[in-house]
């Protein structure tokens, strides 16, 4: 037993190291944001986002562990919405919470839904899952059951967060190479 013990782990020391995933380089270009701030600009322009008009629309990566980072997304005095992206064990989830000025939780809050492919070390999709369809059904936001959702990093110089679904695209971006101190 010892001989193959031995051969085996001089093998297990020789082999070369993992290369990252695309979801692990992905949370750690957003985890190197952290603590940072970025203000941002619509760019679609469907009639849906004039609620983003005229507003200031401000980022903050605030929150960072190994397994979560919290972005609080300002329109303008609006400090209701937080995008929560946690490792999983099938990849990625984000999730949206929004809450109320006195901090109550929103009827409307933690949806959103999980990578079900690999993405790119940039770019990330999350597919609305069965929680936030029911959720969506329930409030009478059943136009949003078919809710895919793309996060975007491309370090030092874009964040993007985007909503898509049939006949509705909403797509947000940050300049990161100018971070805005300090933050809100």
């Amino acid at each position: 037993m010892k001989a193959f013990a031995l051969p085996a782990l001089l093998m297990l020391l020789a082999a070369p190291a993992q290369a990252a995933t695309p979801q692990e380089t992905f949370f750690a270009r957003l985890s190197a944001l952290c603590g940072k701030s970025f203000t941002g600009r619509v760019v679609t322009t469907d009639p849906a986002d004039a609620a983003f008009a005229g507003k200031a629309l401000v980022m903050t990566v605030k929150t960072c562990s190994a397994n979560e980072v919290r972005i609080p997304f300002h329109v303008g005095e609006d400090r209701s919405r937080t995008w929560v992206v946690t490792r999983v064990n099938t990849g990625l989830r984000l999730k949206h919470d929004h809450r109320h000025a006195d901090g109550t939780e929103d009827v409307v809050s933690q949806y959103g839904g999980d990578t079900t492919s690999p993405g790119t070390a940039s770019r990330q999709e999350f597919p609305v899952d069965r929680f936030s369809k029911d959720l969506f059904v329930r409030e009478n936001r059943g136009v949003s059951v078919t809710n895919v959702w793309a996060m975007e990093v491309e370090p030092g110089k874009t964040f993007a967060y985007e909503l898509s679904r049939p006949e509705r695209r909403f797509r947000v971006e940050f300049d990161l190479a100018a971070p805005i101190s300090p933050a809100p």
